[in-house]
């Protein structure tokens, strides 16, 4: 799915998110990121587009309240992390029509662990907790995962190259490669 995709949806869901959208044309292409990632693995399987959707709402949540969102513009910070959590409570929404119970944990985590990096000015440990949630997600997490959001929370130095580590070990053992 690309950023229109998104965009398709938000306009469609009406609304100040969707009258503080970038126009269409305006659009660029995007690499693949952890939604993609996500939706490429054997849990999303049957619901790709679906869980796709709902991940690119909630990163761009969490671009709207740490980051430069790619699609929605917003001057005022307070409309901004308002529609943030607009964004977060739409993809969890659609993933509890879903019914993905561990899904919603792991974004729970990953939610609570990137405001966690972003107030610690950490974005490289931010992107390293989404591509493991996203892999763990997408594959089912694993106990070194799980070690790994326990570094992050205690604030631990060895977290990031353990998320790194935990989210090629969830790969691997899944037969999916570096990703």
């Amino acid at each position: 799915m690309t950023l229109t995709g998104l965009r398709a949806a938000l306009v469609a869901q009406g609304g100040t998110v969707a009258e503080t959208l970038a126009p269409a044309g305006d659009l660029d292409d995007h690499p693949a990121g952890p939604p993609q990632l996500a939706a490429a693995g054997p849990r999303a399987a049957g619901h790709e587009r679906e869980y796709e959707l709902l991940l690119e709402m909630i990163l761009e949540g969490s671009l709207l309240h740490y980051g430069s969102p790619r699609l929605v513009r917003c001057e005022d910070p307070d409309l901004a992390l308002l529609l943030g959590d607009q964004l977060y409570a739409l993809g969890l929404s659609r993933l509890a029509q879903l019914g993905d119970l561990d899904a919603i944990a792991e974004l729970a985590d990953l939610i609570s662990l990137v405001a966690q990096a972003q107030a610690a000015r950490d974005p490289a440990l931010a992107a390293a907790i989404w591509d493991a949630g996203a892999a763990a997600i997408g594959w089912g997490g694993s106990p070194n995962h799980e070690a790994a959001k326990a570094l992050t929370r205690a604030g631990d130095e060895r977290a990031l190259p353990a998320l790194a580590r935990a989210r090629d070990a969830i790969l691997a053992a899944a037969g999916a490669g570096e990703g």
